[in-house]
């Protein structure tokens, strides 16, 4: 049987039920029998029957229609929504006789209800500028973030607001042709530029869904707005950080690659060449470490503007490193206007600065490489860039070996050197575990008695391929890599090993002492002094029985852990000797700040000794200087009987040289030994 989708009943007085129709049974009561006497909506959800009753009692007593709805459970066992209407009836005479009435089912417009309202409700609180526009460009909906976006408490201000007409404007001259044009409903995202009415400029994200009719006319417009200002400057901001220097300001490694590459690919094309200056600052760990490192970072922010100065507006400059500056040059450059603009970089970025009232010496070394637009060094661009980064680095590093704050221009053969360096560097890290170190020992002797009195550890390594190496080979590699550590710490304890070994045979008095070179990097270590105290105690040596020799490069570094690495010692009882005196610049002043038991006479000023009688003058002074300090004497390089006799004239205590005995193995030197005790 077919069921109409309106069920019709009547009911008495009091609304109940006096008749109703298949339909209502089927809607209203589940296709249950119609309980005569009982209200229409008896068969509603509890929570319903109440209202439905309230609404009824209220259309009683004003004698009007009623419209109410409820809920019941279909004979499918679906919930569905239904709506109940029902009007007085009367006679002919106005008597009111009862109510008749129809209920049908509305599940569909009621779920679409609730679904319109909560949308409605998340929509008014939703952080998102929600603006809904007819096709005459009046708002038919807003939330709150829209009305605070342009500055307006009500949706009817809106229509007047010229904030809102500016940017439905302006959206509507970004939104593409083909959404505009198509006869479907289509949306569009992108961002616009708005200054809304506070006067600020905010950047906004859009996302606009055009709705058409069937015909393709415009129903409304619907937009979503974001403000999405903060992020863009965040973003912005956080690009900004991850390719500057934080300090300087500066673009960093990163950009100036990017940089790079692309001012290379340019030149490619306009067949010019790019130079790059590597600048490093000389000792700036040394200001760090004795002034602070407020005052390195002052130092660095200085360099930073000196540089901005000294370069033409057109080059880039950046910060590469903690001391590491690197400024790019294009334009045309030739290798005449590199080195010269270097050198004006040089000469500004040397001499004394006054930073927070601490006088720093400041002097920089350059390293200059340029490109060749006629044969790249590599493939890409971008792979060029970080060759020739390279080969400005690698001048730069051949300026600080040649006495620093100088100017140097790469060449193919520093490239070479700096590949046999790379593969010794590797090397020399294996050569303590393949036991290829070795050492040589040399006799110092007194010159008043002839006796020996001590004797200098000479390092050599016996490379596989390249034979016999000496220090001057390898101890500036070891110094970079940081290998110049546990190797120094080696050399000390064999030392002292081998001289144990001379004291217990009797080969040499109790007075004799042992001498080992220590660079500045190895005092550096935090553990160096109490390492050496073991070494000195495990093997039974009186402290000054090790002599250590500082030179005056490492004196004049004057960090404040050397210092009191030299000052431990001293009070230990070990000797300290300041080695190669008289080749530094700063040599008076080093005698005297740095105490030290014995001064070692550079061999250039004592070599001429017996052929020029002018230095003797010299030697005298010094020798009489060192005297005053409490400071014994050793002449190195002595070649000559006639330059020892005059040494001793001069009143040198000791003497170290090929004359009186050359370098050799310990055996050889327990040889010797025994000889000389003999």
């Amino acid at each position: 049987m077919n069921v109409l989708p309106v069920g019709m009943f009547e009911t008495d007085l009091n609304g109940r039920l006096v008749s109703a129709d298949e339909s209502f049974r089927a809607l209203a009561l589940s296709g249950g029998a119609v309980p005569i006497g009982s209200a229409p909506w008896a068969n509603a959800h509890p929570g319903d029957r109440a209202a439905a009753e309230l609404a009824w009692s209220r259309l009683r007593e004003a004698g009007e229609p009623l419209t109410t709805s409820f809920r019941v459970w279909s004979a499918q066992g679906k919930m569905v929504w239904l709506r109940l209407d029902a009007t007085p009836k009367r006679d002919l005479f106005g008597q009111h006789l009862g109510y008749s009435g129809c209920v049908s089912d509305f599940s569909e417009e009621q779920h679409q209800r609730q679904l319109s309202e909560r949308l409605t409700g998340l929509l008014s609180v939703s952080p998102d500028a929600i603006l809904v526009i007819d096709r005459h460009g009046s708002p038919t909906f807003t939330n709150e973030a829209a009305r605070t976006l342009f500055g307006v408490h009500d949706a009817v201000d809106l229509v007047r607001e010229p904030a809102m007409r500016e940017l439905l404007q302006t959206m509507r001259d970004q939104i593409p042709r083909e959404v505009l044009a198509t006869p479907r409903s289509g949306d569009w995202n992108g961002e616009v530029v708005y200054r809304g009415p506070d006067g600020l400029t905010r950047t906004l994200s859009v996302t606009v869904y055009v709705q058409r009719a069937a015909d393709g006319a415009i129903e409304f417009w619907a937009s979503q707005i974001r403000d999405v200002t903060t992020g863009k400057h965040l973003q912005a901001e956080l690009a900004h950080q991850a390719t500057h220097d934080a300090l300087t300001g500066l673009p960093n490694r990163t950009l100036l690659l990017r940089t790079l590459a692309e001012a290379l690919d340019r030149a490619r094309h306009r067949h010019q060449q790019i130079a790059v200056l590597f600048l490093d600052l000389d000792r700036l760990k040394d200001v760090n470490d004795n002034a602070g490192h407020d005052v390195g970072d002052l130092l660095l922010a200085s360099i930073a503007n000196r540089l901005a100065a000294a370069t033409r507006p057109a080059d880039v400059i950046a910060r590469i490193g903690g001391d590491e500056f690197v400024v790019m040059c294009e334009g045309g450059i030739d290798e005449q206007t590199a080195l010269e603009l270097a050198d004006r970089v040089r000469q500004a970025l040397t001499g004394r600065l006054m930073l927070s009232g601490i006088e720093v010496d400041l002097s920089v070394s350059i390293g200059v490489a340029l490109s060749n637009p006629r044969t790249p060094l590599e493939g890409t661009a971008g792979d060029e860039a970080i060759a020739l980064l390279r080969h400005a680095d690698t001048a730069m590093y051949r300026a600080k070996r040649r006495g620093r704050s100088r100017c140097e221009l790469f060449t193919e053969a520093m490239m070479h050197a700096a590949r046999e360096r790379k593969q010794l560097s590797v090397s020399l890290e294996k050569a303590m575990a393949c036991d290829e170190l070795r050492l040589a020992y040399q006799p110092i002797v007194s010159t008043h008695t002839g006796r020996m009195v001590g004797a200098e550890a000479l390092l050599r390594w016996h490379h596989p391929e390249q034979g016999l190496l000496m220090p001057r080979d390898f101890v500036p590699l070891a110094e970079e890599s940081g290998s110049i550590v546990p190797m120094g710490d080696w050399v000390i304890r064999e030392a002292c090993k081998d001289a144990r070994a001379w004291l217990d045979a009797e080969l040499v008095e109790r007075s004799f002492s042992v001498h080992v070179n220590v660079s500045g990097r190895q005092m550096s270590e935090g553990a160096f002094v109490e390492r050496v105290i073991a070494t000195v105690r495990e093997l039974d040596l009186l402290p000054q029985q090790l002599t250590l020799d500082f030179d005056e490069d490492t004196l004049y570094a004057d960090q404040p852990t050397t210092m009191r690495a030299l000052q431990t010692l001293r009070r230990f009882g070990v000797n300290i000797a300041l080695d190669n005196f008289g080749t530094g610049v700063s040599s008076l002043t080093a005698l005297r700040d740095y105490r030290a038991d014995i001064l070692k006479l550079d061999g250039t000023i004592a070599s001429s000794l017996g052929r020029d009688g002018d230095n003797d003058p010299i030697v005298r002074s010094i020798i009489q200087l060192a005297h005053a300090l409490d400071m014994e004497v050793v002449a190195e390089w002595v070649t000559a009987p006639d330059q020892l006799y005059r040494l001793k004239m001069l009143g040198c205590d000791m003497a170290q040289g090929y004359l009186l005995g050359e370098p050799c193995a310990a055996a050889d030197f327990a040889a010797t030994a025994l000889a000389r005790r003999k």
